[in-house]
């Protein structure tokens, strides 16, 4: 069994940033994907960016140039560093990890304030 567990969310002034933080815990294989999607207010969830154990990563356009998706694989940690945050960035914020399985956070809050 593998769980996620996500940190980092909160509200923030437009143009701010923040950190988010996903350990998994329980049976990861080596190779795997982590990433982070997100379901803004009105649509479907959506992916933000994705980060595979080979070190390629992919963004959504919406988000290229202002966040950062890295990992600690030691750790089974997947961060994402979000600077340059716009209102229409607030939704809740779910942790996905694709290995034997698909398996996702609970989800944190970011919310940017205008």
């Amino acid at each position: 069994q593998v769980q996620l567990v996500e940190s980092g969310g909160g509200l923030v002034q437009a143009g701010g940033s923040l950190r988010l933080s996903c350990a998994a815990s329980g049976s990861t294989t080596r190779y795997n994907a982590m990433g982070w999607y997100r379901q803004t207010p009105g649509k479907q969830r959506e992916l933000v960016a994705d980060s595979r154990s080979s070190g390629t990563t992919d963004y959504a356009d919406f988000v290229k140039g202002r966040f950062t998706i890295s990992r600690a694989n030691a750790k089974n940690t997947v961060y994402l560093q979000m600077n340059s945050l716009k209102p229409e960035d607030t939704g809740v914020y779910y942790c996905r990890l694709r290995s034997s399985g698909d398996y996702w956070g609970q989800g944190t809050q970011v919310t940017g304030s205008s």
